[in-house]
């Protein structure tokens, strides 16, 4: 029987099990998907510690937000798709019933997008959410433009990386804030136009020799925390602050730029919007086309080494997606 991975309490990596279940046939309107790759995010990290944004419902719960395979079924009444379709799993809401971490899966037909043409399963598994995050915040909310400074801060992780090369395709100028000098050559290398580590210069100073003493644009910010107040002081007077994440799990501060357009992106709320999904799938597909979006993956597991895969996200920041494979 196909595997599937859940857990009965919430805890460490270590309540996570691989279990065997039956295929479930696909309802009405759904499809059912053999994955090939799936991504661990650090919303899974969250759910399986008992840090979920909603109540999750125990024992048998599941994980996994994104990934890719084959379609291997249609529920009736199912339309524009066919068996053996490649697609990415564009939003799994559902943490009792299903989840991406499995061998096999079911989920609504608008959920799913075309995987780009010459993109391989590790790779697509990569993209959906940081894309859509990045995507989201900075061109359907913050509105950027060709030639807006964009200041990125945990530049190295997958949003971060995403950003850089989305505002690369749109023709902004992206500068990348890293807290460790050392990172920063790799993101020069993934294309920003300036680095800025923050173990060793000012970022509000930096960010202003950056952007000939105007400030940012728009501030792409995932790391919130007391450190907010400070960052808001890289932007210039009327622009703007998109907020992705909470990698600093303390309380914000209150931006000290009062002049500030601020967003509190969530891109979970537009992936279940069939008409954003299809509008940022084409974007995302011409860039892989272009060569300019190319998804970064740090490491790929297997299902039996989902454990470690939790273990390996919690060590830090890595660079680019963990990946599994069934």
């Amino acid at each position: 029987m196909p595997r599937v991975v859940v857990f009965d309490e919430t805890g460490g990596p270590e309540v996570l099990r691989v279990v065997d279940e039956p295929v479930v046939e696909p309802a009405a309107g759904e499809v059912r998907v053999r994955i090939e790759a799936f991504a661990v995010n650090p919303l899974d990290q969250m759910v399986r510690a008992g840090q979920s944004p909603r109540p999750v419902q125990l024992p048998h719960a599941r994980l996994g937000v994104e990934g890719t395979g084959v379609i291997d079924a249609l529920g009736s009444g199912v339309t524009g798709l066919a068996v053996g379709d490649p697609v990415i799993l564009g939003a799994i809401p559902d943490f009792e019933t299903r989840g991406a971490y499995a061998e096999y899966t079911t989920l609504l037909a608008n959920r799913v997008v075309p995987r780009p043409a010459g993109l391989e399963p590790v790779s697509a598994a990569a993209l959906w959410v940081s894309y859509f995050t990045a995507y989201g915040a900075l061109v359907e909310r913050a509105g950027m433009r060709p030639g807006d400074r964009v200041l990125i801060t945990a530049a190295s992780g997958g949003v971060g990386r995403a950003a850089i090369q989305i505002a690369n395709q749109i023709g902004a100028v992206p500068i990348a804030v890293t807290r460790q000098s050392a990172k920063v050559e790799s993101l020069l290398v993934a294309g920003a136009a300036a680095v800025i580590a923050t173990d060793r210069e000012d970022i509000g100073e930096a960010t202003r020799r950056h952007t000939g003493g105007v400030g940012a644009d728009i501030i792409l910010d995932a790391v919130m925390g007391p450190g907010l107040a400070e960052l808001s002081l890289a932007a210039k007077l009327g622009g703007t602050l998109a907020t992705v994440g909470w990698l600093d799990p303390r309380p914000a501060s209150f931006p000290a730029n009062p002049s500030l357009t601020i967003f509190r992106y969530m891109a979970f709320a537009d992936m279940v919007d069939p008409v954003t999904a299809r509008r940022v799938a084409a974007f995302l597909a011409a860039g892989v086309r272009t060569g300019v979006l190319q998804p970064a993956v740090d490491r790929v597991f297997t299902l039996d080494d989902i454990i470690e895969a939790h273990r390996y996200l919690a060590k830090g920041m890595p660079a680019g997606k963990i990946v599994v494979t069934p």
